[in-house]
């Protein structure tokens, strides 16, 4: 295990933030935490993720707002690591997931919509994956935010060792009680893994207005070390070897052409989740007279 681990871990579980929020809103655009997540990664082939692959799921948007579902979810688009994006679905429970799947099924137009818009954005792809996850509420802190205002998302993976969850309970609430006496400003969400991995793999979400606040939770690192002294961080240490054997800490940015969310975010803030139409690439002469003969073509009897 990296040696710079329990540092990584203490400053990401101190970040500044707001926290991820269900697609479902208790007020405008302050929402609970959902009990179950939907994570669909997408790896994008190089040269096609950008302006490319708005374009493409910008067809899984417009399916989803012409048949006006209630099911909204969040695109993330990498800003480390492997190209990737991440559509995050909430669901008040596995049974509400059911629901959601049956009611698509029912709509044949919205079905079809969406087949069409997956044949064309697989073009795009080299893999995608879907994991599903419950929600940890005593493993979490302050875990309500306001999304709609959010820029990025941090997400932090740890995986813990078999039989070693007690310590793994432990160590984060360790750090819960040491931010709560440092009073500083973090906040995150925790979920387990229920599907679709290694189990004993726990992801954690923070989510930022800007990158002014990562520099804020580095600040408070010191005010997380002092909460904890000499030896509160000797004892992190340890339960941190003996518990968790792999982490890492990954940036995203929020794409709102991808996302599709409720119409309070979007009045609440329009110029974030309305952008302008992503243009398709302009077609070179010879590309478009290509065209204009294809389409004689298919019009003549």
């Amino acid at each position: 295990m990296n040696k710079h681990i329990p540092f990584v871990l203490g400053l990401s579980l101190a970040v500044a933030g707001s926290t991820m929020a269900a697609a479902q809103q208790e007020s405008p655009t302050t929402g609970s935490v959902p009990k179950v997540l939907q994570i669909t990664r997408e790896f994008v082939k190089p040269g096609k993720s950008g302006a490319i692959h708005d374009k493409s799921e910008s067809a899984f948007v417009q399916a989803m707002a012409r048949a006006k579902s209630p099911t909204h979810y969040i695109a993330l688009s990498s800003l480390s690591g492997k190209s990737r994006a991440l559509y995050l679905t909430g669901y008040d429970s596995f049974e509400a997931w059911e629901k959601d799947n049956k009611s698509v099924e029912k709509n044949a137009a919205l079905a079809a919509e969406l087949d069409r818009a997956m044949v064309a954005d697989g073009e795009l792809l080299d893999s995608l994956d879907q994991m599903v996850y419950s929600y940890e509420d005593d493993l979490s802190y302050r875990a309500h935010g306001d999304l709609a205002h959010a820029r990025y998302m941090e997400a932090s993976v740890y995986h813990v060792r078999p039989g070693h969850a007690r310590e793994w309970r432990a160590l984060v609430k360790m750090v819960i009680e040491a931010n709560q006496k440092a009073g500083t400003s973090a906040h995150w969400a925790m979920f387990h893994l229920a599907y679709g991995g290694r189990g004993g793999t726990y992801v954690l979400f923070s989510a930022d207005k800007s990158l002014a606040e990562i520099d804020t939770g580095f600040k408070e690192s010191k005010q997380f070390r002092d909460a904890l002294g000499e030896d509160g961080m000797k004892k992190l240490s340890e339960l941190l070897a003996s518990s968790v054997d792999e982490s890492e800490d990954q940036l995203f940015a929020i794409n709102p052409h991808q996302s599709y969310v409720a119409d309070e975010w979007i009045k609440a803030d329009p110029d974030f989740w309305k952008p302008k139409a992503v243009a398709a690439p302009a077609a070179k002469p010879a590309a478009k007279a290509a065209a204009k003969t294809v389409a004689e073509k298919k019009t003549t009897p």
